[in-house]
């Protein structure tokens, strides 16, 4: 009811209604607000913000719409041209709107083109969007078949196949978003474009967003030659040093010029060995389950770049007068105790287990159900099949939980040097867990035989309850230990982490 001019009033931090409005996301609010005042759009506050920005940086997607919408290509200042759109953009992009970021940027080319201080950048906002573009990368077999066919399945009422779709979806348009800004880059020189694509390359490098690096390179083929101002590293030493599997793998689709990482050094005197002997960050050591696993991966890269360097690179120390072997062992004391303690636990506690069993299954083996005819001291139920079902569940259950014995045995009397932890530790747990799982699995099915020969002869009845019984310790075990099972088998037997990612070159 009060005069329109009023509206523009302002609190003491320069905040008028329409930044509040669009703060808390009163899309109603901010309707009637334009309708009456349509200035308010274009009024910044004391920390140079307009309604627009504030509603971008609180992620209120509906209200920035509404303020996008509204606001005209003519009016000065303009909250989404020049320095003021790219902060408006950066801030769209970190709200993970690349949908309003492309039609941003469509409107108003000239935002990618410009680059506000510390080299704050479109481009480089986006390469910081981790979550954006290893989301997909991260689906496992269901959820990448869900992502395929979620358009034919028409689930649109499940809310993990939801999920699932909506990532794929922000992938797809943050994908896009990397395309447009690099397009809109074009008509720039060499001077005013390599600051730009180079913070943006270091940053997705330094992240491990392939994809972002590969558009670069693919618009700015100048890009792949950039290092980073103060460390002088490539983007991969920066891949290697932060343990980006994706990005280190555009170096096995690279040409020829592959060859000039093999031996460059960074501003310590670091080759890329050196940098793959030293320690993971926490963030990536945390994606392997156990010390020894994680040591385990360690030892892989360091395997795989040292492959890959020159032959002299592998003894060349560093200005501190180290080489990577040393750095590696410097490096990783601790993780190597770590590994040492967290195998040596889990071996502990699964020879109590096999041993254990081994005792019960032969203690079953020589004391039969049923007893022994007294004049030929055969089995009373030897023409029995449920009694053979025991014999050889039992013999079978003996042998694998000695096996899985005598591999947890072997792994407590290691000399847990590091090469031990690339594939004899390992190996040695992969088979250790695999029996043990085995002779759970049989020495189940031999108490249900000596059930049912002892009193299910007669009442078909027990079946049943002995079946779904004798279930609970092989899905407790499935559930509980077959994951690590599978981890250490992946780990030491997959395919691996290495190698080329597509039949595209890369430069």
């Amino acid at each position: 009811m009060m005069p329109d001019e009023s509206l523009a009033l302002t609190d003491e931090l320069g905040f008028n209604a329409l930044h509040v409005a669009a703060r808390t996301g009163n899309t109603a609010a901010a309707k009637i607000l334009i309708h009456r005042l349509e200035d308010l759009l274009y009024m910044k506050s004391n920390y140079g913000f307009f309604p627009a920005h504030e509603a971008a940086k609180s992620a209120q997607r509906d209200t920035l719409l509404l303020l996008i919408s509204h606001t005209k290509d003519d009016f000065e200042p303009n909250p989404c041209a020049g320095a003021n759109g790219v902060s408006l953009l950066n801030a769209i992009i970190d709200a993970d709107f690349f949908d309003i970021a492309l039609h941003l940027v469509g409107k108003y080319p000239h935002t990618a083109r410009i680059e506000l201080p510390y080299g704050n950048s479109a481009l480089k906002r986006i390469a910081l969007k981790e979550s954006a573009f290893l989301g997909v990368a991260r689906f496992n077999f269901w959820e990448r078949f869900i992502s395929s066919t979620y358009f034919y399945l028409r689930a649109h009422s499940v809310p993990r196949i939801k999920v699932i779709h909506d990532k794929k979806m922000m992938h797809h348009q943050a994908l896009e978003l990397v395309k447009c800004l690099c397009k809109h880059m074009g008509s720039l020189n060499y001077t005013e474009a390599a600051p730009i694509y180079r913070e943006a390359m270091i940053t997705a490098a330094r992240v491990g967003i392939h994809e972002v690096i590969e558009v670069i390179v693919e618009a700015f083929p100048a890009a792949i030659y950039n290092r980073h101002a103060t460390t002088k590293h490539f983007i991969f030493h920066l891949a290697a040093q932060n343990r980006c599997e994706k990005v280190y793998n555009l170096i096995y689709q690279t040409s020829g010029h592959k060859h000039q990482y093999a031996d460059a050094k960074d501003s310590s005197g670091n080759t890329l060995l050196h940098l793959a002997a030293g320690l993971a960050p926490p963030h990536k050591l945390n994606l392997v389950s156990g010390a020894a696993l994680q040591m385990q991966r360690e030892l892989q890269w360091f395997k795989e770049v040292e492959k890959f360097v020159h032959p002299y690179t592998k003894e060349r120390p560093n200005y501190a007068g180290k080489t990577p072997k040393m750095v590696f062992t410097e490096e990783h004391k601790d993780l190597k105790i770590e590994g040492e303690k967290w195998m040596k636990d889990t071996a502990n506690s699964c020879t109590i287990a096999a041993a254990l069993i081994a005792t019960v299954v032969f203690a079953a083996a020589i004391t039969v159900p049923g007893g022994n005819e007294s004049t030929t001291g055969y089995p009373i139920f030897l023409k029995s099949g449920a009694f053979v079902l025991f014999a050889v569940s039992d013999a079978v259950s003996l042998f694998t939980s000695t096996t899985s014995l005598l591999m947890f045995l072997s792994i407590l009397t290691s000399r847990y040097a590091e090469e031990d932890f690339l594939y004899a530790l390992p190996k040695r747990l992969c088979i250790g867990l695999f029996t043990l799982f085995v002779s759970i699995l049989f020495m189940t099915i031999a108490f249900s035989a000596t059930l049912y020969l002892v009193f299910g002869l007669n009442n078909r009845w027990v079946v049943m309850p002995v079946a779904a019984l004798a279930c609970l310790p092989i899905s407790s075990f499935v559930l509980l230990q077959f994951p690590l099972l599978v981890d250490v088998i992946s780990s030491t037997y997959g395919r691996g982490i290495f190698g080329k990612q597509s039949d595209n070159s890369f430069y």
